[in-house]
């Protein structure tokens, strides 16, 4: 990212200015901000969900800028696997059909998965998930187990770029390391890079660098 400005149209919205950001490819990074800090705007304008006013994001060698609505949405679904806060499985489908969910919008990582469901299968036992639960309703899971299907969900298909964002947040201090040490033999396994978002510095050990948000970006206040 270099000189991008972002401003979320209305009177009391906050605008963003990051002056540069880079990540390099493998590298785990930790994203500290409080809330309200601009950490959901800027995952939006990296993953391309939003488009920079002004500056540049480039991503794997691609100028956002550069692509359309629907270019995005492909390079999006092809780039990037995101863990999200609350996981976001669709709970009456299978375990089996939330992994393999990214693939159906994602020709390359369909081609990396090789024979889907083996990937699958592969992810899961590499996640201390039994291959048993494939077929069983993502509904039905613990949380700790709906946490590796959206590991899992992430991962398939080698995407280059995992988000995390605040997936540690519910989690104990011993259900957090457990959770980091799957996550981290996962990406470095497949040479991912790793973007995780928390507001708790107490994971910073476990990350190659960590930025908090006041370092690199300045965000105005919106408007009393």
């Amino acid at each position: 990212m270099k000189d991008v400005r972002f401003r979320w149209p209305g009177r009391d919205s906050f605008s963003l200015w990051v002056p540069s950001f880079r990540m390099e490819q493998g590298e785990s990074l930790l994203l500290l901000g409080e809330s309200g800090s601009g950490k959901s705007t800027l995952l939006s304008l990296i993953c391309g969900t939003i488009l920079a006013d002004a500056g540049s994001i480039t991503v794997t060698g691609t100028d956002l800028s550069d692509l359309s609505t629907a270019e995005r949405d492909r390079f999006r679904g092809e780039c990037f696997g995101v863990i999200f806060q609350q996981f976001n499985l669709l709970p009456f489908a299978t375990v089996g059909d939330n992994i393999l969910l990214p693939l159906r919008f994602a020709p390359k990582r369909r081609t990396y998965a090789g024979d889907p469901r083996e990937a699958a299968e592969k992810l899961c036992g590499a996640l201390r998930l039994p291959a048993s639960l494939l077929s069983a309703k993502a509904a039905t899971l613990s949380v700790g187990q709906q946490q590796r299907v959206a590991v899992a969900r992430a991962l398939i298909g080698q995407p280059p770029v995992v988000i995390a964002d605040e997936p540690t947040s519910a989690l104990d201090a011993g259900s957090q390391a457990a959770f980091l040490d799957l996550l981290f033999d996962q990406t470095a396994t497949n040479g991912t890079s790793l973007l995780m978002v928390s507001h708790d510095p107490r994971l910073g050990d476990r990350f190659d660098r960590v930025v908090r948000m006041e370092e690199f970006v300045e965000v105005e206040s919106p408007a009393s």
